[in-house]
């Protein structure tokens, strides 16, 4: 590989600042950030508001100049209270758990109050009055085609390894009427119970939308020096809080904002000259990367070229770290690879859904970086879900990255590929 190397003058120095990430201080970022008062952090809410204060004071305290850069959100998902959903096979009745046996679509009409009707299947007999279940591989567009006055769909949903059915907020545009999601198992057995004739179905989709206001953070610890700019980004919003169910949004992304707070620390107390580093905690990620997207264009138009590093997701490394590289990341990949083979932190090129696809969509020289999230929009994404020893791994890769970059114009190869 033709790449940066770390020169033997500067190898004490450099590997002191590596040395000075903590482990605990990364731990205490992402309890903080998951913590009830932040409540999830879904855009436009309290908490996430909260959580923004709260991050504009560290960025203050490792020596940020810090601005916040608002910006509007249309149509936000809340479910603003817990469904009454019951489901009677003929013979007994019982309640199905909201978060796990059922949830709301996404292209679902607010309903308040529970309805009941009879079961059908969509596509069979007269859809009136009924709850329909839609059959697996049957389109929500088809099953709109069955359902002229309709109670409601029920349609399937797989769940995750802990049971829960994620939450997502970018999606459909509400539809004319009432959606709930079944997980498999019980989607199978409504099923049954609808093509037998029998049984009822009582539920409401208590779900509205909500135009908001977000904010990024931008803060700057060193202005642009020579031609290296570095741009360090994580998204700070999650998916939030639903009544009675805490999402507490640990390892995405409460884990990858304390791998840029924690560099940040790092970066501004040892640094070599050569290179200028701003960060940008983002918001809105969760409703389709808005921030990013926001921030990017603001870069574009003011003529600013910095190579980003984006982290989404930094909570069990396990065989490697994935890599994505986007726009003309040549140069940026020849620094973050040989700062994995400093560091010992493998990596493999892999998807990263996130932030950084803005920067790269707009021409920026981006990478994502992402090494796990346990419990993925979901109850079960919590703090002792997060590995330290991944947090620990994942900052001293962007750091090292950073003191590469102040040391080796950023204009190489890169020999990352599949596999390590």
């Amino acid at each position: 590989m033709t790449g940066p190397t770390v020169g033997a003058g500067i190898d004490a120095a450099f590997d002191a600042a590596l040395d000075t990430v903590s482990a605990d201080r990364l731990t205490a970022t992402v309890t903080t950030l998951a913590g009830d008062a932040f409540t999830g952090r879904r855009v436009g809410t309290p908490g996430n508001i909260a959580a923004r204060a709260w991050l504009a004071g560290q960025l203050t305290d490792v020596g940020a100049a810090v601005e916040t850069d608002p910006f509007p959100v249309r149509a936000v998902p809340d479910i603003y209270t817990a469904p009454t959903v019951r489901f009677d096979d003929g013979t007994t009745a019982r309640d199905l758990s909201f978060g796990r046996e059922v949830s709301l679509h996404l292209a679902s009409a607010d309903l308040t109050a529970p309805r009941r009707g009879p079961l059908g299947v969509a596509g069979t007999g007269d859809p009136t009055g009924r709850w329909l279940v839609v059959p697996a591989g049957m389109s929500l567009f088809d099953a709109y085609g069955h359902a002229h006055g309709a109670a409601g769909l029920l349609l399937p949903r797989n769940v995750d390894a802990d049971g829960w059915q994620f939450t997502m907020l970018a999606g459909p545009t509400p539809g004319p009427l009432p959606v709930l999601t079944l997980a498999a198992a019980t989607h199978h057995a409504v099923t049954e119970v609808a093509l037998s004739g029998a049984g009822w179905f009582v539920g409401n989709t208590p779900i509205r939308r909500a135009d908001v206001t977000a904010g990024n953070l931008h803060g700057r610890l060193r202005p642009a020096s020579g031609d290296v700019e570095l741009l360090l980004t994580a998204h700070f919003d999650g998916v939030g809080d639903h009544p009675g169910l805490r999402q507490p949004a640990a390892a995405d992304n409460a884990s990858g904002v304390a791998v840029i707070l924690e560099a940040a620390r790092v970066l501004s107390a040892s640094l070599p000259q050569g290179v200028g580093v701003s960060v940008a905690l983002l918001d809105g990620e969760e409703v389709g990367a808005l921030g990013s997207a926001h921030h990017a264009s603001r870069l574009a138009e003011a003529g600013v070229d910095p190579l980003v590093i984006n982290v989404d997701g930094a909570g069990h490394l396990h065989q490697a770290a994935a890599v994505e590289a986007g726009g003309p990341a040549h140069g940026l990949l020849a620094l973050l690879d040989q700062a994995g083979r400093h560091t010992g932190v493998p990596l493999v090129a892999g998807p990263v859904a996130s932030d950084n696809r803005r920067y790269a969509g707009l021409g920026f020289a981006a990478i994502g970086i992402g090494a796990g999230m346990a419990g993925y929009h979901s109850p079960a994404d919590t703090p002792d879900r997060v590995e330290p020893g991944t947090l620990t791994a994942i900052t001293q890769l962007v750091v090292a990255t950073v003191w590469l970059a102040a040391r080796t114009p950023a204009r190489f190869e890169s020999s990352i590929g599949d596999e390590r």
